[in-house]
């Protein structure tokens, strides 16, 4: 008999936490892979952040071979800068009047 309570225990604590990783992985929290790659390429990164205030912030995106920095405030996002990671820092398509 006590052998059978400690399998219910031993599965009631995998149940639960089957049910916290389903959860976390839900919210994008934990990622469940066991060292084995996963089938999709990284190819959109954001690289860095900076906050301006409460609703405005400044994000730098790569995205394959072009890294583009965007401007996003509560009446939307804006593209304001793009380069390739093979150019200079300068030599890059502005946008949005700069």
């Amino acid at each position: 008999m006590e052998s059978l309570y400690s399998i219910v225990a031993v599965v009631f604590v995998l149940v639960l936490l089957g049910g916290t990783l389903a959860v976390l992985r839900n919210r994008g929290n934990a990622v469940l892979n066991f060292g084995m790659k996963s089938g999709r390429l990284k190819t959109m990164e954001v690289t860095e952040r900076m906050m301006l205030g409460p609703h405005h912030a400044l994000y730098m995106v790569r995205i394959g071979e072009r890294q583009v920095v965007l401007g996003t405030s509560p009446s939307g996002c804006q593209l304001l800068l793009e380069t390739n990671t093979n150019e200079a820092p300068g030599n890059g398509k502005r946008m949005a009047g700069l």
